[in-house]
């Protein structure tokens, strides 16, 4: 029986986390080290990155920053030759890095189009592809995509957003399918609003802060630390039988 202390360890584990300078991303990179793993992060701002990696370093496990931008599918396979080259192995990739554009479907340009789907869904699968072809030779691996409530319902402003989400949930189920008999687990979290630096500005229109609120019957918005436990037990041995799952945590959003 495994202990305890040990199920939701990630101790001589590998992480990969993109999207990871700040924010969401950020507060996963620490927790987990904070469960043990040594980390690969991954995002566009090389000053952020090297002050989230010191943080880490001062928590006694390894970092390593990886300024690029990952819509730049060309440089996903050297990524992650540099990585495996650093650690040895990849054992947790978190795809993290999304964006969203707030329009009214009327009002959305093919460049907006564009740029949400080429991060949210093309650059995910990518990572994940050279990621995947990594764990299926070691036969291991977790995959977890932060991907998001407006993957199960619609809403206002999000048409493509809403897209781009649904599009990486039934991603997550054909990998997880594909790569089972290589134990290879791919799921996903989705969260509802979170209030984070991204999200604060939007949250400054009081009338949609309250609309939001209303559909949410838990009646608060999520904080980063709210996703904590569903990425570790993804991330960890605890899970080594789920896979193709979607943890929702929306405080009851999607209940309705």
């Amino acid at each position: 029986m495994v202990s305890i202390q040990n199920l939701f360890s990630l101790s001589g584990k590998t992480a990969v986390i993109t999207g990871a300078s700040k924010g969401i991303g950020k507060e996963i990179s620490l927790l987990l080290a904070d469960a043990g793993a040594d980390v690969a992060i991954i995002a566009r701002n090389e000053n952020e990155l090297q002050a989230l990696s010191n943080e880490i370093k001062a928590k006694g496990r390894r970092a390593l920053p990886i300024a690029a931008d990952l819509v730049e599918t060309s440089g996903i396979s050297a990524i992650v030759d540099q990585i495996i080259k650093e650690y040895g192995s990849i054992d947790i990739l978190i795809n993290n890095a999304g964006t969203n554009i707030p329009k009214p479907a009327i009002e959305v340009t093919e460049q907006d189009w564009d740029t949400v789907n080429d991060l949210n869904v093309k650059s995910l699968f990518f990572i994940t592809k050279e990621i995947g072809k990594h764990m299926k030779t070691r036969k291991s691996g977790k995959i977890v995509n932060i991907t998001s409530q407006m993957a199960f319902v619609g809403y206002y402003d999000r048409a493509v957003y809403c897209a781009s989400k649904g599009a990486v949930t039934q991603m997550m189920k054909a990998l997880a399918i594909e790569w089972a008999p290589d134990q290879i687990n791919v799921n996903a979290v989705a969260p509802t609003f979170i209030e984070t630096p991204m999200t604060k500005k939007m949250f400054e229109d009081v009338q949609f802060k309250e609309e939001v609120l209303n559909r949410i019957p838990m009646g608060r918005l999520a904080k980063s630390d709210d996703l904590f436990g569903a990425i570790l037990y993804l991330s960890s041995g605890a899970s080594d039988m789920v896979t193709g799952h979607t943890l929702v945590v929306d405080g009851g959003w999607t209940v309705w």
